[in-house]
């Protein structure tokens, strides 16, 4: 078998039984989903009150904020980091578990006492394995899901799902990637999701069928889906990313990542799930919270009992799992220059 045979036939393995995946192995199947009401028009306006002296010490121009301000009558809590993106005493990278899932803390714990630590990409409870892209130190180490099957159908739908990368020179980018194990870098569209169908459940870039790509040289990139905010306006893609397909009313915890026109990368997390304390919000909610922290682009993280964000090791929201802190495949962090 040849190597790039090889790699697919290992990338298929990973995802084997995510299609399948049973109800009772991921916990977020088993709570019961909140629905946001039908009228609501996002009108909502958070304000939001500086935190830093809760989290310790800091590295100059990170900051932590906390609101608490409801969300279309339903009670909130939510915090961000900022951070600049040319600060020469910050690093900005992912790590991923390489086959296990690792707590948060454990990820802070392991990788040096970052400064931010949260969640990533979505993945299988069956095999640990990643379902998004994650480039560290300029290296793939994290590919996305090549194709969904849904059920009925015949032939695989071919998606690509959002990331946000960093370059060398600390310029942030969102788009729409689409990844080849045999290949060195992930391909991003700029113009907006690609959907494609074919009898290959792993494709190629030609079955995608859209020459409108480029080789997406990022020095860190972390991958979730959907995209909420582009081109400074909010813009949701679940549908043509094959995410939260008719979930859009719904209501969960989030993570969520993104980056203002002035250099700044904003991490959000937002609890949910804690009766009488913070139900969470829907991606158009999101969405406009993002917008309204000023960013340029941003796009959802995995979400639910994964949500978690900690800084210098101590947690912002509070998980939703009964167990606290849910172990994941990847990780975004903020680091001290060393």
């Amino acid at each position: 078998m040849g190597i790039s045979n090889m790699k697919r036939v290992i990338l298929l393995a990973c995802l084997s039984g995510v299609a399948g995946l049973s109800r009772a192995q991921d916990p977020d199947n088993l709570v019961k989903v909140e629905k946001a009401k039908g009228n609501e028009e996002n009108n909502f306006f958070w304000k939001w009150q500086n935190v830093d002296t809760a989290f310790g010490v800091l590295p100059a121009g990170v900051h932590v904020y906390r609101s608490g301000d409801s969300v279309n009558g339903r009670v909130s809590v939510a915090y961000y980091v900022s951070a600049p993106l040319k600060s020469e005493g910050l690093a900005f990278t992912t790590q991923v578990g390489y086959g296990k899932r690792l707590t948060p803390l454990e990820y802070y714990k392991q990788e040096g006492e970052p400064v931010v630590v949260i969640n990533t990409s979505f993945f299988s409870f069956k095999t640990n394995g990643n379902l998004n892209v994650a480039v560290r130190d300029g290296k793939l180490v994290g590919w996305n899901q090549p194709s969904r099957h849904p059920k009925g159908d015949s032939l695989f739908t071919y998606t690509t799902r959002s990331a946000m990368g960093i370059d060398r020179s600390r310029k942030a980018d969102v788009a729409w990637v689409f990844t080849d194990t045999t290949q060195p870098l992930p391909y991003a569209f700029e113009d907006g999701p690609v959907v494609a169908h074919g009898r290959d459940s792993v494709p190629t870039l030609a079955e995608l069928g859209d020459k409108h790509w480029k080789k997406w040289k990022m020095e860190t990139v972390v991958g979730g889906g959907p995209v909420l905010v582009y081109d400074g306006k909010i813009r949701v893609t679940n549908e043509e990313e094959g995410l939260f397909l008719r979930g859009e009313k719904d209501i969960h915890p989030r993570s969520a990542i993104g980056y203002t026109k002035d250099g700044r990368v904003i991490v959000l997390a937002v609890q949910g799930r804690t009766p009488g304390v913070a139900s969470g919000v829907t991606l158009a909610e999101e969405a406009k919270v993002l917008l309204d922290l000023g960013c340029y682009e941003a796009l959802n993280l995995d979400g639910g009992g994964s949500s978690c964000m900690l800084v210098n090791g101590k947690e912002t929201i509070r998980p939703s799992d009964k167990t606290g802190e849910r172990p994941v495949p990847s990780v975004f962090l903020i680091t001290k220059r060393r």
